[in-house]
């Protein structure tokens, strides 16, 4: 796996090995990427919820999030997140990994409210958890312009509305779709 754009590009890093993750495309990741960029700046805070092998925050990273928080419930991908972290030389001060279920982590009080949110979990996992905690939240979790994204399975729907969060676009690309949330 590859880092697609930014300071850190043509930079590999390390997969972890089975089938228990699924990792984000790079034809998504790259289009997912596109769309956020002009959100994406000095001071922007970035939560990877599910991160996986941390591709996605590290190409937060690469493309200029100031901090990056990457939480995943499996000690195994955390592991792989810290030693892909300290593989490309990215200084602690600028990322966070929590070992800790998703639901868990969003369920506490946050220090501040994250920029982007970029959710995703196992498709067959329930969404709903999550999405509830934003959109109960409004400010607490989520910047007032901010954007939560969830990566799920085209065939799993999502609401368009909750709370006080509403989906702005989806994104269908193959058996994966990415829905994007923002407070109404």
């Amino acid at each position: 796996m590859r880092i697609i754009a930014g300071e850190y590009k043509g930079r590999i890093i390390k997969s972890l090995s089975g089938n228990r993750t699924r990792p984000t495309s790079d034809r998504l990741r790259e289009t997912l990427f596109n769309i956020i960029a002009p959100h994406i700046g000095e001071g922007t805070r970035f939560l990877d919820l599910c991160s996986g092998t941390g591709a996605i925050g590290i190409e937060a990273i690469s493309r200029g999030c100031s901090f990056v928080c990457f939480i995943d419930i499996s000690r195994k991908a955390c592991a792989v997140v810290e030693e892909n972290l300290d593989n490309l030389e990215i200084p602690e001060d600028v990322t966070e990994v929590v070992c800790e279920a998703a639901e868990n982590f969003v369920s506490r009080p946050q220090k501040m409210p994250w920029d982007i949110v970029f959710y995703d979990p196992p498709y067959s996992d329930d969404h709903l958890p999550v999405l509830r905690e934003f959109a109960v939240a409004a400010g607490e979790k989520l910047a007032p312009d901010g954007m939560l994204i969830i990566e799920h399975h085209s065939k799993t729907p999502l609401p368009d509305g909750l709370g006080n969060l509403r989906r702005w676009r989806i994104l269908k690309q193959g058996e994966s779709s990415l829905s994007f949330y923002e407070y109404s």
